[in-house]
């Protein structure tokens, strides 16, 4: 991955974090990395932890941020969780949720879409 990739993933980690934040969600962990892959942000939403999928794009090509989170990679966010929450017992019995964050940026337009509840487990 080149430098440039990793800095506007990096910042758009950061910019989705801040919208969660303002929305009155505490991040409790970030990249978090396994055997199965990683997941970007894991929060809590009131009661409920929630593992949220960043996609940020700076060009249409491949199509749009939101686009890119395909079943695949849901599956990946899915099965990192599940070793999340066996590897962190006091999050366990918590209701759980799928989040994205999709960031498409567009030279100084940008533009965040957040979608609670975007796919379930299983």
């Amino acid at each position: 991955m080149t430098h440039d990739r990793q800095r506007c993933g990096r910042e758009g980690e950061a910019r989705a974090a801040a919208h969660l934040a303002a929305r009155g969600m505490t991040i409790v962990a970030r990249n978090v990395r396994a055997a199965a892959g990683e997941i970007d942000l894991v929060a809590l939403d009131g009661e409920t932890l929630v593992f949220c999928e960043i996609r940020t794009r700076r060009s249409c090509r491949q199509g749009s941020a939101l686009e890119s989170v395909t079943p695949a990679k849901q599956r990946q966010v899915i099965r990192v969780a599940e070793w999340f929450l066996a590897a962190h017992p006091k999050w366990r019995g918590r209701p759980v949720r799928f989040d994205v964050v999709a960031i498409d940026v567009r030279g100084d337009a940008v533009a965040l879409v957040h979608v609670p509840d975007a796919f379930a487990a299983g």
